[in-house]
């Protein structure tokens, strides 16, 4: 029981980044009508990561009956077909996230590809860009000013921090012509 007592936090005073959002996350959600911020946080792990690029909730409406809610997709006119044939599936998986049948019809909406008001960002995440190869001139620059060094692992970090500088620079150099 002492060492429990006498054990310290390991955080030294930082608190966890989800812990702070929590409460500001759970308001954004609340207002959309999202009583259970999973569903937005977790979209991709509840309907799937191909389902996910295609659509992202917007927004949850209770009846004033209270017997289920609506929840609204946003999808791209092109993706509506395939996402209507799927809804119950999408709605079976949503409840089963939520623990209980909290929704009882799935309506989506269409938009254009860049989106209206609320739907700008596109769905897939951005692809990544690939670094460009220094070619043999900057590589032998790279390596004249890492040559002073005379730890191995320290020079070769250099070289290739002067590879990516010089690189750069060179694509700079090229756009402005």
């Amino acid at each position: 029981m002492q060492e429990q007592e006498m054990r310290r936090a390991t955080t030294k005073g930082f608190t966890r980044t989800s812990s702070l959002l929590r409460d500001r996350i759970r308001k954004a959600g609340e207002s959309r009508g999202f009583a259970v911020t999973r569903v937005l946080t977790h979209w991709a792990e509840i309907v799937g990561e191909d389902v996910a690029r295609i659509c992202k909730p917007v927004d949850v409406k209770y009846g004033r009956q209270g017997f289920g809610a609506t929840l609204t997709v946003l999808t791209t006119g092109a993706q509506a077909p395939m996402l209507e044939m799927q809804k119950e599936t999408l709605r079976a998986r949503v409840n089963a996230a939520y623990g209980y049948n909290a929704i009882a019809r799935l309506r989506i909406t269409q938009t254009a590809p860049t989106g209206f008001a609320d739907g700008q960002a596109s769905f897939a995440p951005a692809p990544r860009k690939t670094a460009p190869t220094p070619d043999a001139k900057t590589q032998v620059r790279a390596m004249a000013v890492a040559a002073p060094v005379e730890n191995s692992e320290l020079r070769h970090a250099l070289e290739r921090l002067a590879e990516n500088v010089l690189t750069k620079q060179e694509m700079k150099r090229k756009e402005t012509e």
